[in-house]
């Protein structure tokens, strides 16, 4: 089935918002993109073999947020699908296989999982201008087809947090590369290369996603605060935001806030 077919499927408001994205919004986004990797001062390739700065420490926060993630996991049942707050992942991944826990996004942060995980919020806050971080977590036998991110002005690290034993059967291709992910290490890659995921294994894998700014020249910067601004004020993120706060309102009360207090994080 075509992609438009199953976003007609979904609603004409989806539809039309899929029309938009398709046919204005990818075109500029793009040419943005190509702009954005000519002003890069990291170069432009697949992974990023040398570590970022924050990185260490991000590293070392690992064993506190990974005790973070298994008390959420003890509700697992209750975790929203990541389609569930973005409609728009339909296309790659619309089963239960694939939860989300969101602590921001390109603006917004949820004072609700934050307090229930205070380290992590911690750690996060840690990082210079992060735009997107949450939990991701892959179900065993789940795969992610192929597909891009949204912007070159960001870039996407992955702190493994739950990896199967069997951890040749659980692989991320990206671009022309591929990576095992190894507990308590990141990786920082390009999430506009075409990528995809697969769990071959009967463990589920979980990992912290984060986005942060491609370090650029003012020229790239300039095209990343325009990107930024039409993100932010987008029906995408606009949606997510919404089906974020309801899923917390609906299902967020069966998670139980860790005793001490975290209101200063709030």
């Amino acid at each position: 089935m075509k992609v438009s077919d199953r976003y007609r499927k979904l609603g004409p408001r989806l539809f039309v918002r899929w029309v938009l994205l398709m046919k204005i919004g990818k075109p500029i986004v793009r040419w943005l993109d190509r702009l954005m990797a000519s002003q890069s001062r990291v170069g432009n390739p697949e992974i990023f073999d040398e570590p970022f700065p924050w990185v260490p420490e991000l590293e070392a926060a690992a064993p506190k947020i990974r005790a973070e993630l298994d008390r959420i996991l003890q509700h697992r049942d209750e975790l929203p699908r990541f389609v569930d707050i973005q409609p728009e992942q339909y296309k790659i991944n619309s089963d239960h296989r694939w939860k989300t826990f969101f602590f921001s996004g390109f603006g917004v942060g949820s004072a609700h999982n934050r307090a229930l995980c205070p380290e992590t919020a911690r750690a996060l806050d840690r990082i210079p201008n992060v735009e997107l971080a949450l939990f991701s977590i892959l179900a065993p036998g789940a795969r992610i087809p192929r597909h891009s991110g949204v912007s070159k002005g960001l870039l996407r690290c992955h702190l493994a947090l739950k990896v199967p034993r069997d951890s040749e059967k659980v692989v991320m291709y990206v671009g022309s590369r591929q990576l095992h992910w190894k507990e308590g290490r990141a990786v920082v890659f390009d999430d506009t290369y075409k990528h995809a995921v697969v769990n071959d294994s009967d463990e589920e894998r979980v990992v912290l996603i984060i986005d942060t700014p491609r370090p650029m020249r003012w020229r790239g910067r300039a095209a990343w605060a325009l990107t930024r601004t039409l993100l932010r004020g987008s029906p995408f993120v606009r949606t997510s935001r919404r089906n974020q706060r309801r899923w917390e309102r609906e299902a967020g009360g069966a998670f139980e806030r860790p005793p001490a207090a975290v209101e200063a994080l709030v």
